[in-house]
C-alpha cells in the first residue's frame, strides 16, 4: 500500500471519527432548565410578544401549548394538517427556533424520544 492512500484513508478516517464523537453532540438540557422554570411565571406572554415569530413558528407555539403534558415533532405536524411522512420534518425548524427563544422547553424521554412542552 503506498504511503500516500494510507495518509488518505487515516485522515477519512480521523475525521468521521470527529463528526461523530460524543464531545460534539448538542447538549441535552435537563435540570438547568427545571430549576428554572418555576420562576418566571409570566414569562410565555411576554416571550411571544417579545419575539417575533412567522406564522408557522406562532402555529407550532399554540400547538404546543395546547398540549400542556408534551408532544413530539410528528405529532406537532400531524395536528398542523401535515403528511404522516413529512410531519416530523416539517415541525423541526419551528421547534429549534421557539427553544433557543426560551418560549418551548425539549424534553428528552428516552434516548431516542423527545417531546416539548411550553415554559
Amino acid at each position: 500500500m503506498k504511503i500516500s492512500h494510507k495518509r488518505k484513508v487515516q485522515f477519512k478516517l480521523n475525521k468521521r471519527v470527529k463528526a461523530t464523537s460524543p464531545a460534539r453532540q448538542r447538549p441535552v438540557k435537563t435540570q438547568p432548565v427545571a430549576a428554572a422554570k418555576p420562576a418566571p411565571a409570566a414569562a410565555p406572554a411576554a416571550a411571544s410578544v417579545s419575539v417575533s415569530l412567522t406564522p408557522k413558528q406562532q402555529q407550532v407555539l399554540d400547538i404546543v401549548q395546547a398540549n400542556p403534558e408534551g408532544i413530539n415533532p410528528k405529532g406537532i405536524g400531524l395536528a398542523a394538517g401535515q403528511e404522516d411522512s413529512k410531519a416530523a420534518s416539517w415541525a423541526t425548524g419551528a421547534l429549534k427556533k421557539l427553544t433557543e427563544e426560551g418560549v418551548v422547553e425539549r424534553v428528552q424521554v428516552a434516548s431516542n424520544k423527545v417531546i416539548y412542552k411550553a415554559c
